[in-house]
């Protein structure tokens, strides 16, 4: 079978498996796992070999940018130290660990062995966020590992970068770390200027259409231009999609965002989808190639990583979260009440599932990488079995732990839906007309809806004075995520809510307001 047949009908696969996910309450990566690895018994499946540049292009930016986008910067500085434990920490950590065990076990060399570390070192949130959003677990624990995910991709790929290119050739440390250094703050500044260009292109297009295809060709663009530069695409991405997001939702259309929101999800579970393919086609070809006592060698050395992987995340978070306890009781008690509980950290220390990064990092390793073929098989199998063993235990382990039920999220939405209404409403008390007389009234019911949740909302049909007070519930929205009021989850929640509110009121899609007088 063609790779382009398998590959359709492994998306409507994917789409079934998607649903079964929700219907059990696990992760869609999971079975995304499992399907991927029934690939590799398929009969005439093709034998393929994809560019390592081009694999990290292709599926790392959107990825990365999409992540980056929804990243909240409050809960990013609210939870820095935990943070930095876990994306610096935790990374550093398990590379280490996973690169001894590699280099004593498989006898790979030190560079290749660090790359492996590195390789499997990154969990992903996504698999963890599909099962932590059907419960209602405390808020820090899912701000704390979406801004891992994020980070800790960041040092990960740091590390490999390096690796790679040492067990490939000589790298001389004295010329290395101000390359770094120098890369580091580049990346920074280009990310920011190629961020803010790309608001002033996004504001001149109106079609929803074209503007998701800029908006694609701008994310692979800005990859490849810091690649060219010599510059950290990771950092460079990361900083691009965190400047466009603070502003580009005020400055896009309902319809545009609407509709660009839906296109980047769709993309985002496509390249997973095509991520697991790639990994069954690929451990297909690894298998055939490693015969005899090498093979069992190589499988024995895979469960051992991941066995490493598993137990390494588990240690450090439960040291971290020792430490800051003892460290907390010398503290006030409002840095007590903040401090991590056991089961927050035996969760953040489940929630250790390995997805796209490692699959595409693994597979972009050159052809002629030292110890590639037991390097790969051992990602593959992190990736199988964190999604399996860990994914499909999350759901029980919550009940186990038993948090009580955080509304963090939805109170910070009921306090900001509550403003937004009275903003509506102070702009319209300006106007006398019998058309704003009951757009008022639709508003005072939606704003005791917002106090009384029980309440029906009401409807009208003056859809320009909507409009014109839509206007004003944006900018009391953007202000209330700029002042720290609301993070970034509720404001996104906030601003779709408005979204459909206006595209309800505007069939057309334009939105004309109405002039304050």
């Amino acid at each position: 079978m063609a790779l382009f047949e398998l590959t359709l009908v492994l998306l409507l696969i994917a789409v079934a498996l998607t649903g079964l996910s929700r219907r059990l309450e696990i992760p869609y990566p999971s079975l995304l796992a499992l399907a991927g690895v029934g690939i590799a018994f398929v009969p005439g499946a093709p034998t393929i070999e994809i560019d390592p540049e081009l694999a990290l292009a292709l599926f790392i930016a959107p990825v990365l940018l999409d992540a980056a986008y929804d990243t909240s910067l409050r809960d990013l500085k609210r939870y820095r130290l935990s943070l930095a434990l876990l994306a610096l920490g935790a990374v550093v950590f398990t590379t280490v660990v996973v690169a001894f065990v590699g280099w004593k076990m498989a006898g790979l060399p030190v560079a290749a062995a660090i790359a492996l570390g590195a390789i499997v070192a990154p969990p992903d949130a996504v698999a963890a966020s599909a099962v932590l959003g059907q419960f209602k677990v405390p808020h820090r624990i899912t701000a704390i590992l979406q801004g891992e995910s994020l980070l800790n991709d960041a040092t990960a790929l740091l590390i490999y970068r390096i690796s790679v290119t040492a067990a490939l050739g000589p790298v001389l440390l004295s010329s290395a770390v101000p390359t770094i250094l120098l890369s580091t703050i580049g990346s920074l500044a280009a990310g920011y200027l190629l961020g803010r260009f790309s608001l002033l292109t996004l504001t001149r297009i109106e079609d929803a259409a074209s503007s998701t295809v800029v908006q694609f060709a701008g994310t692979f663009g800005v990859w490849i231009l810091a690649d060219k530069l010599g510059l950290s695409a990771i950092i460079t991405i990361v900083v691009y999609a965190m400047t466009i997001a603070r502003t580009a939702p005020r400055l896009m259309s309902a319809r545009r965002r609407v509709s660009t929101y839906s296109v980047w999800e769709s993309a985002v579970f496509v390249l997973n989808v095509l991520a697991f393919v790639l990994m069954g086609l690929q451990a297909r070809s690894i298998v055939g190639r490693l015969s005899g006592e090498g093979q069992g060698e190589a499988f024995l050395f895979a469960v051992t990583v991941l066995v490493v992987v598993i137990v390494t995340r588990l240690v450090w978070v439960a040291s971290y979260v020792a430490i800051i306890r003892w460290v907390s009781r010398f503290g006030s008690e409002d840095k007590r009440r903040d401090v991590p509980t056991f089961g927050g950290g035996m969760l953040v220390g489940w929630c250790g599932m390995r997805g796209l990064v490692t699959l595409v990092v693994a597979i972009a390793l050159p052809a002629d990488f030292p110890g590639r073929d037991p390097i790969v098989l051992a990602a593959f199998a992190v990736v199988l079995g964190t999604l399996v063993l860990q994914g499909m235990s999350l759901k029980p382990l919550l009940r186990i732990l038993n948090f009580d039920p955080d509304r963090t999220v939805d109170n910070e939405v009921a306090q900001a839906r509550v403003a937004i209404m009275q903003a509506a409403l102070d702009v319209l008390s300006r106007k006398t007309s019998a058309a704003a007389a009951v757009v008022r009234e639709q508003y005072e019911a939606q704003r005791l809806v917002a106090e009384n949740p029980e309440d029906a909302q009401a409807a009208t049909e003056y859809d320009r004075l909507r409009l014109y007070a839509i206007n004003r519930q944006r900018d009391t929205l953007e202000e209330l995520r700029r002042n720290g009021t609301i993070g970034d989850e509720a404001y996104h929640r906030l601003e779709e809510e408005i979204d459909w509110a206006e595209l309800a009121a505007s069939p057309a899609g334009s939105f004309q307001p109405l002039t304050t007088t």
